[in-house]
This record gives structure tokens, sequence and C-alpha cells, in this order.
């Protein structure tokens, strides 16, 4: 039996018809419109559909959407603000850090997150803390690169 919850994203409510077996990132994209959050494995294995959870990092194909009502959820449509891209978007354009672009907001929602938990400090620790999020075209060079300059800038 399908119920109208309200979910919290980038800052705004959205009232939404969930069934139970709803996951996050359909409920995202096809309930709410926000396609920057992508489906690629739809097991939890590749990271493309990462969004951050009351700042935490989720695989959302994983997440049931009604467990999410009292949270805030921060997709790739919310990483920025006032039409202004955050650090981590500058640095991987300034990087080059992608190249087909269908992993890029996985990959920048999750180093948002990263950045955010203050762990990953070394190249080694932030290619770890990276590693749930694949890029088939091999640009995991660039994305250390950009990662690590924002982090290091402290932003």
């Amino acid at each position: 039996m399908p119920e109208v919850v309200e979910l919290r994203i980038n800052g705004v409510g959205h009232e939404v018809e969930l069934e139970p077996n709803v996951t996050l990132l359909d409920a995202l994209r096809e309930r709410v419109g926000l396609t920057g959050t992508k489906k690629g494995c739809d097991s939890g294995q590749c990271g493309a559909c990462n969004v951050l959870v009351n700042g935490r990092r989720v695989l959302s194909c994983l997440s049931l959407a009604l467990m999410h009502r009292d949270d805030e959820i921060t997709t790739i449509e919310g990483v920025g603000s006032n039409g202004a891209l955050h650090a981590i978007q500058r640095a991987f354009v300034e990087h080059d850090a992608f190249q087909c672009g269908f992993c890029t907001p996985g990959q920048i929602v999750s180093a948002v997150g990263l950045i955010s938990e203050g762990h990953a400090k070394t190249d080694d620790e932030i290619r770890e803390a990276m590693s749930g999020n694949l890029c088939r075209c091999g640009a995991y060079t660039n994305i250390l690169a950009a990662v690590r300059e924002v982090q290091r800038a402290g932003v």
C-alpha cells in the first residue's frame, strides 16, 4: 500500500507517494525528477548512486526511501550553492577528473562526504575512502588530485 511521505532533498521538502520497496535512488529519479544521481549496477558495487544523508555517504540503490522521511538528503543537484559550483566540482573540472561523466555525480558526492568526514588525509587513505566509486574510464589519478587539492585547502 503506497504511503505519502515528505522527503527533504537539497533543503526542499517533497511529498512523494512511495510503496515500501521503493529505493531512495528510484524515488529521487522517478518520483522527484532529480536524475543527476545515476543508476549504475543497482547492487551497491559501483558508487554511481551515492548521495549524502545527514552528511554521510549512502548508496541510494541499497536504501529504502521510506527510511529517510526525517533525514536531510543531498544529491549532486544540491552540492553547489546559489548556482555556484562547489570547490570539489571546480577541482574535478580543473583536474579533468572525468571522461564519460557517468560516475562523476557519485564521485563528487562521495568526495564531499569524505572531505567533511575529515578522516582521509593521505593519498592512500583517499584512495581507500573513494574505493567504492568505480570509474570505467580510469580517471582515478585525476579524481585523486581533485579530492586532494580540495581537502588540503580545507574547503
